[in-house]
Order: C-alpha cells, then structure tokens, then sequence
C-alpha cells in the first residue's frame, strides 16, 4: 500500500488520482467470436453457448461525462430486453480505471443523476457485488484493445453456464464518450 500511494499520477499533474495501481494496463490480445442464428449454428453442428438477447450503444458529453457509458447504456438495454436490473444473474463491467468503475456504480444507485442527466424518473440500481466482475476485470486481467468486449463476452457466457444462471449483463465505456450494453441469455444446457 505504501508502494502504491507513492506512485504519480497519470493525468492532471500533481493533484489526480488516476495512477498505474489503479488503471487497467494495455496488453497484447486477439480474439474472435463466431456469431451466428441458433438454426444455422445447429445445422452446422455447433452448440450455442448463449444468446445475444439486446444491445445498445450510448454516447453522452465527453466534457464530464467521459467514461459513464455503462449507466447510460444498463437502464436503456434492460428495457429493450424487458428485465430489470433483478434479473440478472452475471454483470461483466470493463473497467478502465478503479475511479471510472465506481463513478458509474455511484451514478447508477443516483435518483438525483438518473433525473438530471438522464432524464429518467429514478435510478437503474447497481449490480449486485456477490454478481459483478467474478473472474476479474480489466484492473486485474488487462484490457487488450480490440478483444475486451470478446472477453467480456464469452466471460459472461461462460459464467452463465458455470454458475447456472440465465440472463448475462455487459457493459463498457469508449473512447469520446461512447458506451454500450448487451443482454445475454444462456444457452439451455
């Protein structure tokens, strides 16, 4: 801990807060994700392992708003798939930095933000802690530009299966104040 308080800020030298300790690190990734309609997916002999059940993909003011994308884009996939935040059984979240993921989580559990901001009569709620980021996050595993929303994915997937659970959320903030969401929907076993 001692270590860690002694490292130096990334951005707004010398009174930030964003360091190396608490910052997802760029590393190397591929990936690949083959997606296609269930029929085709069995004809061609392939076992589902979930179902992508909605998406969305938010953009908001990057001035103050940078990386809120997920509590942007939580409320507005949920609806379209017909749930609510209760009814999800694995939340995969990328997290850029350790501040940008509880910004967001702080947001969502925000009567004040989701009216303000949002234009939404009351806050989407936050995941469930004993639901969210099991297997590691971005802060712990990496963020390979151009393959964390596979890994998100399939991490999601996989943790349906494993955990025996039925619906999947992901979320991500992007660069220039985008965002997206997605509902996922385990495969019957």
């Amino acid at each position: 801990m001692e270590q860690m308080g002694k490292l130096k800020p990334a951005f707004i030298k010398p009174h930030g807060t964003v360091t190396a300790a608490n910052s997802s690190f760029l590393t190397d990734g591929a990936s690949a994700v083959l997606i296609m309609s269930e029929e085709k997916a069995l004809a061609m002999g392939y076992k589902p392992k979930a179902y992508l059940r909605d998406f969305v993909y938010v953009s908001q003011d990057p001035k103050d708003q940078l990386l809120l994308g997920p509590t942007y884009g939580t409320p507005k996939a949920l609806e379209r798939a017909g749930l609510s935040i209760s009814d999800i059984d694995v939340f995969e979240f990328h997290e850029a930095f350790a501040g940008q993921i509880m910004a967001n989580l702080k947001a969502m559990d925000s009567d004040w933000f989701a009216q303000t901001y949002m234009g939404r009569k009351s806050k989407v709620g936050t995941p469930p802690m004993e639901k969210f980021n099991l297997w590691g996050g971005s802060l712990s595993l990496g963020h390979p530009f151009g393959a964390t929303g596979c890994r998100l994915v399939t991490t999601v997937a996989h943790r349906l299966q494993k955990e025996g659970g039925q619906y999947g959320l992901v979320a991500a903030c992007a660069a220039g104040g985008q965002g997206h969401a997605m509902v996922i929907e385990a495969y019957p076993q």
